[in-house]
């Protein structure tokens, strides 16, 4: 397993592996046979990137049988998503920012994000697991009133595309088996989600190969693989805090924009 970081070092971007607090710095493309080098930094030295620029973040409806049981809703026949803009993506340590015109309820919600490593399209279930690079954690932040604000549309893409608002990091762990992992959510220090990702509707593999049918899907695209129980709303002031064993925490602080 190897835990892959993007970070600044004095105004310069890099990126390499993670061991305990110490970065093995790389050369080349993270995605095709990097080159590791001599140098090394401390994660003390550097201000921590998202692990990846996605071109796109994949967020999933519906994915896990324990919440459809618990909101009353049926199990879908195929997967149910929308779109988070690239301008929302933020880094483990920053700060979620809630728009100083929305005065409504911003929740968490904790979840295991896909990391993808090769160009991917039309793919079947058996071959998705060649372009899976790794995984990484999620908060998929969401401004929960907007959604059915008006009757007449569902506002998806504003209510999950703020800047902020789309949470991933702090790493990419490769060569995990997702059914193994279990994704916890805190909220000032109190446990609020506990879920294993084996509960998903669709797994990883399924999705990435469903998805791949409709769109093509590139290195460093995200895919949010959903969240369980426990979701909720998110105070000015408050510490979220998204762990998986073997990819890592990530913490960031919630407040309100002037």
């Amino acid at each position: 397993m190897a835990s892959w970081v993007r970070f600044d070092h004095n105004g310069l971007v890099g990126f390499g592996t993670l061991h305990h607090d110490a970065i093995t710095i790389h050369q080349g493309d993270m995605f095709a046979n990097p080159t590791a080098t001599s140098a090394s930094l401390s994660l003390d030295e550097v201000k921590v990137l998202t692990p990846t620029v996605p071109g796109k973040m994949i967020a999933l409806w519906n994915n896990f049988f324990a919440l459809a049981e618990k909101l009353n809703l049926s199990v879908p026949s195929e997967p149910l998503y929308f779109l988070k803009a690239d301008s929302s993506y933020l880094a483990t340590g920053e700060t979620i920012r809630c728009p100083a015109a929305y005065d409504g309820k911003v929740v968490f919600e904790g979840e295991l994000g896909i990391v993808m490593g090769r160009v991917c399209r039309a793919v079947s279930d058996d071959e998705a697991k060649q372009y899976i690079f790794g995984y990484t954690c999620i908060n998929d932040v969401t401004a929960i009133e907007l959604i059915n604000k008006d009757r007449a549309f569902q506002q998806w893409a504003r209510a999950k595309s703020f800047d902020t608002f789309g949470v991933f990091g702090p790493v990419v762990s490769t060569d995990l088996n997702p059914a193994e992992l279990t994704v916890k959510t805190e909220l000032n220090g109190q446990e609020r989600q506990n879920y294993r990702a084996s509960d998903m509707i669709f797994q990883p593999a399924r999705l990435v190969s469903l998805l791949s049918q409709d769109m093509t899907l590139y290195p460093g695209d995200v895919i949010c693989c959903g969240t369980s129980v426990g979701v909720g709303s998110m105070k000015p002031g408050s510490t979220i805090a998204v762990t998986i064993d073997g990819i890592g925490t990530l913490v960031n602080r919630f407040e309100k924009s002037d």
